[in-house]
């Protein structure tokens, strides 16, 4: 559907918070431009999901914009995420019910930097269970949640590095950088597996979609209240 003549267009790059869905923050920026004047049916996308327990850099395509969401999409991603390896989770983060791992001796340094470079480059990952990912017409989050939690099949995914910024016992800081379709909690889950510990992820922070970084990000709550065309980077 062709967009109206009065609607604005153009990107915004948000921080997002702490427990907002990005579908979330997509319906603020929506409020917001309404309140301005733009029809009520402006389209409102964004360029990659981020998980509720997850901060930072979420893209949001506004009117013809939405036309770029595969090109956004497939651009580069940069996370700092902290790993637990003391625990487990049916989520593979602080979502789901966390089991504690007996682990008689901690991974060195040295290990863990040699677990990490194993990930690194085109690997097959499974995703999480409690995932958007389509299954038999089904999301798999909405089957896990009923109990019919389905097995994902593993499909490539590409890690183009992986730092370790800090490990204090058990937390391990990671700074990755990734293509699409990549989990960070299966990451968290599959390096706990290699190390012969527990895995899961316990923050996490996107701080680049493509070119779009942390730095150039707003917090959601420092937008206009009216947010209007002037607002918007250009697409």
């Amino acid at each position: 559907m062709t967009q109206p003549s009065n609607t604005p267009s153009g990107l915004l790059v948000i921080d997002k918070p702490l427990r907002l869905t990005s579908m979330t923050v997509c319906r603020v920026v929506k409020r917001r431009l309404v309140a301005a004047g733009a029809p009520k049916r402006v389209k409102v996308g964004h360029g990659g999901t981020l998980d509720p327990l997850a901060t930072g850099v979420v893209v949001v395509l506004v009117g013809n914009a939405t036309k770029l969401c595969d090109s956004v999409m497939a651009g580069e991603k940069r996370y700092v995420a902290d790993v637990d390896l003391s625990r487990t989770s049916t989520t593979d983060d602080l979502e789901g019910e966390l089991v504690e791992i007996a682990v008689a001796s901690p991974p060195t340094r040295e290990q863990l930097d040699a677990a990490c470079a194993m990930f690194v480059g085109t690997i097959p990952q499974r995703p999480p269970a409690y995932s958007a990912i389509w299954v038999a017409g089904e999301r798999s989050y909405h089957m896990a949640r009923a109990g019919r939690a389905a097995e994902l099949p593993a499909r490539p995914v590409v890690i183009h590095s992986i730092a370790v910024l800090g490990y204090d016992w058990p937390i391990a800081r990671l700074d990755i950088r990734c293509g699409k379709g990549t989990y960070i909690r299966s990451l968290a889950r599959d390096l706990g597996v290699a190390l012969g510990t527990g895995g899961m992820l316990a923050a996490l922070r996107r701080t680049a979609v493509g070119e779009f970084t942390i730095e150039r990000a707003a917090p959601l709550n420092d937008l206009p209240e009216r947010l209007v065309q002037a607002d918007l980077l250009p697409a």
